[in-house]
């Protein structure tokens, strides 16, 4: 770690006017905020175009930034409206755009070519294989996932060499950030939309082996406060210090920034005149600093987050995830010292009033100045304006965020000038000085949007045409015991798939295993006649590295694998690498064409997402491009997670595989199991009931690949379901207990 100059970026939320000043005043360098549309907080007040407008003119005179978030999935019907939504706020100059929709990233920058983009920790970045991925298409800064250590962050930085965003205060996910469908599947409300119901709140009961644990709160995490590592974190390169919570009041928002504030500059100030190890030491927390921070909309406890560690029992609220109440006299005093009032600042004034002479007025700011000339000042026939008269209008400053600080007024005896004139005059110099202002800050290029229209080629019916009609389907297996299954019904029904095309995902982890051999050589077996990709983790992080070096060369060695199945940013970003062939899982967001087409140069297909309905999948199908699968047949994985239940319950294995599943109850008695991954140390949740469109298929087969996960099923379950979605379908025969998920009723 080495000392920067540049200093760190404190930024805040704002989920209304009111907090937006509230930040602003409180001390913060940045704000992030939403429109009214297209924001991950669809439940906050937000903002409307004028008020937003406003926002951005009085935050960028007093220097400081506003990030826009467009952190949402959007459908291709709502991709319309977004060059209209965006234009009025590029042309402000507003700072950045916060982003999570690949459709929206390549948008952004084909038609508002000079901003900033900034990638929403909802894309899921945990490693430098993302970072830098993310930096070639484009962005400038990354939020990456909240689970990373400070070793990672520092690590992303210096393999990406962009700018890292992290989160220092506020309400924390128990899923990764993106990978989280708990409250789109059980309800409708999608957290990729910014109207998750919380579900991860609720209380489970949890089973793991022989351990049991009775109903407590195992999916809540408690609130993150990390200003005691403030210091670490600086000298760690971090460049933007991010306050969570635009849902949350305006005096949250003005009293956690004004916190923070203060010891940001503390630690700075210690620096310059100790150093940096003295600074560290001497660098503390008042217990009165501490009691406002636990006063603020504290969810029961609060804990430093994942900075230094991987996961642990004491970052979960177990008994309570409510929230504590707030202290309503310090609510008062926030309010009355920072959101009631605006800043303004000091301006000299000067004007020269003689007769016979251009009446000129001066304004003077902190280096720079407006000079203006008016009309000739003119001997009075009648009733003479007087100096009063002059200070009087020009300190008339009204809305402008200026107040009168010296005003020197040189003014003849007996003199007239129209106040009208006067008021003008003021006008025009106060116009002039907030330019000038906004130039000192970069600000005034006067740029405009690329508007121009895409012309979409309509295709109707089938995307595939003569040989490439063949039917189409892809098998996942994450066990070694499901991939014997499916070889051994492979080989015992080559009449019911000769006219198709099969090919076979095999998950990762199986080479990494024990038996990872007979792994092998069943995968050998089945390259002789269908291609094999490898499933990469959902999750890469540094401590992945060695794991992908020692995959690829077994891959490459062994020479009967196709290419692989990348689950994330950084999974694309390690195959772009190594320049092997890959193809997309539905965790890759592909919700309209614009993200089909910024995905159509590396890969060599995609798998429609959980969260649309048919109607909106068959939009996304309209144009040739992307080859598509859908999925017909799996578990949904609702949380992917850093945290991990056993380890909660005390349970932990420490790499050992003898309790790979648990299981979370809740209040309905469903029961969600979870799979216990030691080899990457995280959590896959997934749904009580399997996701099956099995009646759907003769809608589908001839459109799109179909693709069948097995992720819990036993053997003799792994073939009995290809019986029946592989077998003759016009068989009848019936499944168990399935959700068919958004395929009718979509997400908000």
């Amino acid at each position: 770690m080495k000392n920067h100059e540049k200093k760190v970026e404190l930024l805040a939320p704002a989920g209304s006017e009111e907090a937006f000043y509230g930040a602003i005043h409180g001390g913060a360098d940045a704000v992030y905020l939403a429109g009214d549309r297209f924001g991950a907080r669809a439940y906050a007040e937000n903002f409307d175009t004028e008020t937003l407008l406003k926002c951005i003119h009085y935050g960028h005179i007093l220097g400081r930034k506003l990030y826009l978030t467009v952190n949402t999935l959007l459908k291709e019907e709502e991709m319309k409206g977004l060059y209209d939504y965006l234009a009025p706020f590029y042309e402000a100059e507003l700072d950045a755009v916060i982003v999570q929709d690949l459709g929206v990233f390549r948008f952004i920058r084909e038609h508002f070519p000079d901003w900033k983009i900034h990638v929403s920790t909802q894309m899921t970045i945990c490693s430098g294989y993302g970072g830098r991925l993310l930096k070639e298409m484009g962005a400038c800064r990354i939020v990456p996932a909240r689970e990373l250590s400070l070793e990672e962050l520092v690590a992303m930085k210096r393999q990406a060499d962009i700018e890292i965003e992290t989160f220092i205060h506020g309400a924390m996910c128990y899923s990764y950030s993106g990978q989280c469908l708990f409250s789109s599947i059980l309800g409708g409300r999608s957290g990729n939309r910014g109207r998750c119901a919380q579900p991860c709140r609720l209380g489970y009961s949890a089973v793991a082996g022989s351990a049991k644990c009775g109903e407590c709160f195992p999916l809540s995490l408690k609130d993150l406060c990390a200003i005691e590592h403030i210091p670490q974190l600086i000298e760690a390169g971090i460049d933007s210090f991010k306050i969570e919570g635009r849902m949350k009041k305006p005096e949250y928002a003005a009293g956690v920034t004004a916190v923070y504030r203060h010891y940001i500059d503390m630690y700075y100030e210690l620096r310059k005149t100790m150093g940096m190890e003295e600074a560290a030491k001497a660098y503390h927390i008042r217990k009165e600093d501490w009691n406002i921070l636990n006063s603020l909309y504290i969810r029961s406890e609060i804990q430093d987050g994942y900075y230094f560690r991987h996961n642990g029992k004491e970052m979960v609220t177990m008994k309570s995830p409510s929230y504590s109440g707030c202290d309503e006299g310090l609510l008062m005093d926030i309010r009355k010292k920072y959101i009631e009032s605006k800043t303004r600042l000091p301006i000299d004034i000067t004007a020269v009033m003689q007769p016979g002479r251009p009446a000129q007025i001066t304004l003077h700011l902190e280096g720079i100045r407006a000079d203006v000339t008016g009309g000739m000042v003119e001997l009075a026939q009648k009733q003479p304006v007087t100096e009063d008269n002059i200070r009087k209008q020009l300190g008339k400053l009204g809305d402008s965020v200026f107040c009168v600080g010296k005003m020197d007024i040189s003014a003849g005896e007996n003199i007239f000038y129209p106040l009208s004139q006067l008021n003008e005059l003021r006008r025009r110099a106060v116009a002039i000085l907030e330019r000038q202002r906004l130039n000192s800050y970069g600000y005034g290029s006067g740029r405009k949007g690329r508007n121009w229209e895409i012309t979409r080629q309509q295709v109707a019916g089938n995307l595939r045409s003569g040989s490439e009609a063949e039917e189409a389907w892809a098998l996942l297996v994450s066990t070694k015991q499901q991939l014997e299954a499916v070889w051994v019904w492979l080989a015992q029904n080559e009449d019911k798939t000769a006219s198709r095309k099969i090919r076979i995902y095999v998950e990762g982890d199986m080479l990494a295993a024990q038996d990872s051999g007979l792994v092998a050589s069943l995968c050998q077996k089945l390259s002789v006649s269908y291609p094999l990709y490898i499933a990469l983790p959902y999750i890469i992080r540094e401590y992945d590295r060695e794991y992908l070096r020692n995959l690829y060369d077994q891959v490459s060695k062994k020479e009967i694998f196709h290419g692989f199945l990348a689950r994330s940013m950084d999974g694309i970003g390690f195959l772009r690498s190594i320049q092997e062939p890959y193809r997309l899982d539905a965790g890759i967001y592909i919700w309209n064409m614009a993200a089909r087409q910024e995905m159509d140069s590396g890969a060599e297909g995609f798998c429609i997402p959980y969260e649309l309905k048919a109607s909106e999948q068959r939009e996304l199908l309209r144009m040739p491009g992307l080859p598509c699968e859908k999925l017909v047949y799996s578990r949904i994985p609702m949380m992917i997670t850093a945290n991990c239940i056993l380890r909660t319950m005390g349970q932990c294995k420490k790499g050992r595989n003898d309790i790979p599943y648990a299981l979370l109850r809740d209040k309905l008695h469903m029961e969600f199991p979870v799979r216990i991954n030691c080899l990457h140390c995280m959590n896959i949740i997934y749904n009580s009931i399997p996701f099956s469109l099995y009646s759907e298929i003769p809608k589908w087969k001839e459109y799109v690949d179909l693709r069948m996960d097995f992720t819990l099923e036993s053997p003799e379950e792994v073939k009995g379901l290809l019986d029946l979605f592989l077998g003759d379908i016009s068989m009848g025969k019936k499944e168990k207990a399935a959700t068919k998920g958004h395929e009718k009723r979509g997400v908000q």
